[in-house]
Parts: C-alpha cells; structure tokens; sequence
C-alpha cells in the first residue's frame, strides 16, 4: 500500500470515528431538548449552556458548547450517582454549616 493510500485509509477511518461521536452528542442533545431539560442562549460573546437548570457550559461555538454540556452534564450524573452510594459525599463544602 503506497503512503497516499494510507493516508485515505487514516482519513477514512477518523472521519468514520468522527461520525460515530458526533451521532452520540447530537442524540443526547435531541434527548435533553426533547425532554426539556436543556437551554442556550447567545450573550454576544458566547453560549450559555444550561442542562437541569445548571450552568454547564459557556463557549464562542455552539457546536463546542454542546459538546462541553454534555461531558460537563454526563460528569454530575456520574458524580450524583456515586454520592447516592456514599453518605459522606455531598455537593456542598463541609466546612460550611447547614
């Protein structure tokens, strides 16, 4: 295989892997939206992204602050999840009082 097949065959399959993570993003971002979960709006200098009524992403490109909510979003669920299964583990600083 000559070096400018390769280097279609590399190009093939990124893009290939590309269309796979950009299908997962905008499926979740339908899921959210359909539910009613998600809201945007553009300040004149960036998005604001917010998912279950926080603040997860602020971005210049829509596209990167999509991305951003959904990593951001997917990592307080992980997050919440894990807290749920240690008493201890709280979003609040111990140090303040209750």
């Amino acid at each position: 295989m000559t070096l400018l097949e390769q280097m279609r065959v590399a190009r093939h399959a990124a893009a290939q892997a590309a269309n796979v993570v950009d299908a997962d993003i905008w499926r979740w971002f339908a899921t959210v939206m359909e539910d009613r979960r998600i809201r945007w709006c553009f300040d004149g200098n960036a998005w604001l992204v917010s998912v279950d009524h926080r603040h997860v992403a602020t971005d210049p490109c829509f596209d990167s602050a999509i991305r951003i909510a959904k990593s951001e979003s997917e990592r307080r669920m992980r997050r919440s999840e894990r807290c749920r299964n240690e008493p201890q583990c709280s979003d609040a600083p111990s140090s303040l009082p209750i």
